[in-house]
């Protein structure tokens, strides 16, 4: 599923959305210097936001068509599994990574973000975690539980979203407790609201892993439904937004054996 989200890259990277300013300015004031590597860059999203705050970015991805869009939305970026990736002798301040960390290795990946990583640079990791109102996100579960009644996502809507998370946030904590070349993790959260259009939505929601692989016929029911119910509210709704953050320092001391 990893390797899906890049069969249409455009459509990502119009309808993902964007992570707040505060939160990239954290990370950069946190950093010792503006050298960031954007691991599972996709589309170049945040490596842009970073770019604007002053960063030089590498973005790294496994998806070919999606770093070629980053590429040509001026971000270099490389082709590669991060946890195969060479840094090639080159070392980063900061380390990134946005929607990406729990499609990875956690313990190899924190491993390979230490070698990348400048004594007192920065890992963080981090999500957009959606709640939708109510009624959305009921038409959205109804909706996959007819279409795609096996699927361990189908939980019932009532589920809050950062529940829903809170797995990502402690496998990706535990990963870098147990690669050895960081302090303590945090988590830092910063939460934010957007407002969408029934189109602004249903071009998103095909973007998101649930639904990347899902015929085109299921997927239209899908979007019907969750057409109909954004039509019931006025053709608007709100959605509200946690952003969080796993992070952690870089320690000083060098680690060896660094897959």
């Amino acid at each position: 599923m990893a390797e899906s989200f890049g069969t249409d890259a455009e459509l990502y990277d119009r309808a993902r959305p964007r992570y707040p300013d505060a939160m990239v300015a954290a990370i950069v004031a946190t950093s010792p210097g503006p050298d960031v590597l954007d691991v599972g860059c996709g589309t170049g999203i945040a490596a842009r936001q970073f770019q604007a705050a002053g960063c030089r970015v590498l973005g790294v991805d496994v998806d070919a068509r999606m770093a070629d869009l980053a590429r040509r939305g001026g971000l270099d970026a490389e082709v590669a599994a991060f946890e195969a990736w060479d840094p090639a002798g080159r070392d980063f301040d900061a380390v990134v990574a946005g929607q990406t960390w729990h499609w990875l290795d956690p313990v190899a990946a924190a491993a390979k973000a230490a070698q990348a990583l400048r004594p007192g640079g920065r890992l963080a990791a981090f999500w957009n975690v959606g709640q939708p109102p109510p009624d959305v996100a009921e038409a959205t579960a109804t909706a996959c539980r007819r279409v795609m009644p096996d699927a361990p996502f189908t939980s019932p809507a009532t589920k809050q979203a950062l529940a829903g998370y809170q797995a990502f946030f402690t496998k990706a904590a535990d990963g870098i407790r147990q690669s050895g070349g960081f302090g303590a993790p945090q988590q830092w959260q910063f939460d934010w609201e957007c407002s969408y259009t029934r189109a602004a939505w249903l071009d998103q929601l095909p973007t998101q892993g649930a639904f990347t692989r899902l015929p085109p016929d299921k997927l239209a029911e899908v979007l019907d439904d969750v057409g109909s119910a954004i039509d019931a509210r006025g053709g608007t709704f709100t959605m509200a937004y946690a952003t969080v953050v796993v992070t952690a320092t870089r320690t000083e001391t060098e680690r060896t054996g660094v897959a």
